[in-house]
Order: structure tokens, then sequence, then C-alpha cells
């Protein structure tokens, strides 16, 4: 009998919990598992997307164990004492793989109702709308950024992983707004690390993220200082 149950994506291996997930954070369950390996999720969430994960392995390892019992029961094998040693040992499997899903389920539905609650939480409190080029630009931070001082011009701006270049101004009002914060512990000649907060955190999460279109004002690094429109 193979050592390991087979593994499959999360698309083949749904669970009960699916839909009502999926309307609880807004988006489709890929797309909780990619901001949960990204780190863009508030606790909450973390906490269901790690739940539904181990749920998946343990709905894969159901399957597997019934898909053995199955061939046992074919007439691939010469019914002798050692298939029965055989379907004895795959039932046990199947029932503590059965066992360890049931466990896994009651904590899916305990990190989904957290979930739940914190989201008719924030609909009743008419929660900030988060426009589509914020979300992009809080997407952008979320994936590396710094805060740098030009040497020359001593301008201010956010430099992200990707090479985009976020206006001081902007990161300002992100931070009036309690969704990221600053490392000014690092010099900003340096770059000083800019994060996302738990808040920035979670209103990302609640919201359908776009693609990391490039956030306003786009501008790419080396690009500093702007070229100024030629003169006559």
């Amino acid at each position: 009998m193979p050592s390991h149950p087979a593994r499959a994506s999360a698309k083949q291996a749904l669970t009960q919990f699916d839909l009502r997930i999926e309307a609880a954070i807004g988006h489709s369950i890929d797309q909780l598992w990619q901001h949960r390996g990204r780190n863009l999720l508030d606790e909450p969430r973390t906490c269901l997307a790690d739940a539904h994960r181990a749920l998946v392995q343990a709905e894969q390892a159901v399957t597997f164990y019934r898909v053995q019992l199955r061939r046992l029961a074919s007439d691939e094998f010469a019914v002798d004492q050692a298939l029965f040693t055989r379907i004895n040992r795959t039932v046990a499997a199947l029932k503590e793989a059965a066992a360890t899903r049931d466990q896994r389920e009651t904590q899916v539905k305990a990190a989904l109702e957290s979930v739940e609650a914190a989201t008719r939480t924030r609909g009743a409190g008419g929660g900030p709308e988060l426009p589509a080029p914020d979300q992009a630009t809080l997407l952008a931070i979320a994936q590396g950024a710094k805060l740098r001082e030009h040497l020359l011009t001593q301008r201010l701006s956010v430099v992200t992983a990707s090479g985009v270049r976020i206006a001081y101004s902007h990161l300002q009002r992100f931070e009036a707004a309690g969704l990221v914060v600053r490392d000014e512990a690092h010099p900003l000649h340096a770059g000083q690390p800019v994060t996302l907060t738990d808040a920035g955190r979670a209103l990302l999460a609640s919201r359908r993220v776009p693609a990391p279109l490039a956030a306003p004002p786009v501008q790419r690094a080396g690009a500093w200082p702007a070229s100024s429109a030629p003169r006559r």
C-alpha cells in the first residue's frame, strides 16, 4: 500500500464549507490560499485559511483510503489471509482519517463563524470603502516597500518591491487611517520598511483585491526626478 495519500488541488478536494467560506470572505478559496501564502490576511482569515487547508488534506486522506478499500475488494487480488490483513489495515486507517477529518471540520466551522461575525460587525458599522487604486497600492506595499529620501532632491517616496514609486502623500494618508506603519529605526537614506497594520490587512482581505496594477503616481525606480516637459 502506498505510504502517503495522493495529493489533489484545492479545486479537486472541495469541502462542505467552501461555498459558505467564499460568501463570508467575498472571493474564491484559491484567492484565500494565495493571500495566506503572501501573508495578506488578518488573524481570523489566517486561522480560517490554515484550518481549511488542513481539512482539505484530511479529506484527501479519507478519499485515498476509500479508493484503496474499493481496490482491495475488487477481483484484482486473491482472497486469502494476506488480503484480509490488508483490508483490516486499510479500514483502520480509514477510521483514523475520518476521525481526523471530523476534527478538522470542527476547527473550520469555528474559524468560519469568527470571520462571519467580524463581517457582520463591519457591515453593521458601515466600514470604509477602499477605492481600486488604493487596493492596488496597499497590495504593492504588502509585497514589500520602503520609504526612501532622494539624496539630491530630498524628496520622500515609497519604493515597492516591484519598483513602483508611491507618493509620500499617499503614505501619509494611509498612516493617518491606521492602515500602514513604517519602521523609523532605519535611516531614510537606507530605507524605512513600510508594512500593513492589522487594520490594513483586514481591510485588504475584506475586498476583492485587483491585480497589482501601478499605484498612483506611477513611476519606476531609477526615473527620479521626473523629467520636465521640453521648453521652446
